[in-house]
């Protein structure tokens, strides 16, 4: 089997080193580049498995490299792992709404963070590869992680596609934000369940006639319906 690929982006070398160090140590093949075009052009031609973004780099800032990954029909199923310096929480949760899987806050520990990149690959590996979901209009191939509506193809970065996924496999049922945090990044972001709405929103905005399958639960959360 290949070895998975993760590609590091950033520009502090110390920490570059020993997130290469520590991730061929594990196995993983590792890419690395120091500034944010730079790593953005490598993410483009070599589609790694997995990026570590950190968020403040010298030329191009992390939320706009996320942005732009979301954007690209190859880059955006993409699992992103921020790496920030930054304390504040305005910049996780755009983080997050814009596709990112995850985050750490630096100095961070290194098991936590290879814990937390095994739980990302767990989360984005398909143990049904011809497996689809069909509701309303709305299509989606796990295995080419593709989705329509109503045969039209619909851009979705990695968290709208596995959000979406959820509420669909739990058609009818209502699901609190809490509920669905835990089930797509596969634990509890504390006071960050508002994230959801943000993803929520994008969503609606993309699925166009079928935005109204996505339902708003009052005071509870939302229901693809059934």
């Amino acid at each position: 089997m290949a070895k998975q690929t993760i590609l590091i982006i950033e520009d502090e070398k110390d920490i570059r080193e020993l997130l290469t160090y520590s991730l061929q140590r594990e196995g993983y093949a590792v890419l690395h580049d120091s500034g944010g075009i730079e790593g953005l052009a490598t993410a483009r031609s070599k589609l790694p498995d997995l990026i570590l973004l950190d968020l403040m780099l010298p030329d191009m800032d992390g939320l706009s490299i996320c942005r732009e990954l979301g954007r690209g029909q190859n880059t955006a199923s993409i699992p992103v792992i921020i790496l920030t310096a930054k304390g504040d929480e305005t910049d996780r949760v755009v983080g997050l709404s814009l596709g990112a899987d995850d985050y750490m806050v630096k100095p961070f520990s290194m098991r936590e963070l290879l814990l937390r990149i095994r739980n990302v690959f767990k989360r984005h590996t398909r143990i049904n590869l011809g497996e689809s979901l069909s509701r309303h209009g709305v299509h989606l191939d796990l295995s080419a992680h593709k989705a329509t509506v109503n045969g039209a193809i619909v851009d979705l970065t990695a968290t709208e596609f596995r959000l979406l996924e959820n509420m669909m496999r739990c058609a009818g049922q209502a699901l609190t934000r809490e509920q669905m945090l835990n089930n797509i990044w596969g634990y509890q972001f504390e006071g960050y369940v508002r994230t959801v709405d943000t993803h929520v929103r994008r969503l609606r905005s993309k699925l166009g006639g079928a935005a109204d399958a996505v339902e708003t639960v009052r005071g509870v959360g939302y229901r693809f319906k059934e």
